[in-house]
């Protein structure tokens, strides 16, 4: 599947229910479904809202016209001004080893820079291997401990990338 194939776009309304479903979906599919992960933060629930908010952005993947995945960037909480955290980004099986991931952070990315970000931090899990891959292959590099106050105490892996 090529880029042409998938379509890259900011989140509207309409789409909560599935980002929703999508990431209630995958977590659990990676042991990520008790206290300390995102699946239980307060914004799952509608994220057009919580990414309306300054220096905040997300986007959805379709594939013809079907919402597959999504992530974005939002200040780190508990942070500095100047990072930023890329934020609940979560694929469908369809659509994991496609490039959707490689253009999406891309997509993340310039919203960071625009935003006037100069550092992105994400966290995640052991057992989420591709992801980590993916993370590295676009300039994240491992950090030995958590940056702000996410409240998600069940990620062990930290990543931090100069913008």
């Amino acid at each position: 599947m090529s880029e042409q194939l998938f379509k890259i776009r900011p989140i509207e309304p309409r789409d909560d229910a599935a980002i929703a479903a999508i990431i209630h979906a995958v977590m659990p599919e990676f042991g990520a479904s008790g206290s300390g992960f995102a699946i239980h933060d307060a914004e799952v629930g509608a994220m057009s809202t919580a990414y309306a908010r300054p220096r905040c952005a997300y986007f959805v993947v379709e594939v013809d016209g079907e919402v597959q995945g999504g992530g974005g960037v939002a200040p780190l909480e508990g942070g500095d001004a100047e990072t930023c955290e890329l934020r609940k980004m979560y694929f469908l099986p369809a659509l994991r080893g496609l490039g959707a991931g490689r253009a999406l952070i891309e997509r993340c990315l310039d919203a960071a820079r625009a935003f006037g970000f100069s550092r992105c931090y994400l966290e995640t899990l052991t057992g989420m291997d591709a992801a980590q891959r993916l993370y590295l292959a676009n300039g994240f590099a491992p950090i030995p401990a958590a940056l702000g106050a996410t409240g998600h105490f069940g990620c062990n892996r930290f990543y931090l990338r100069a913008l």
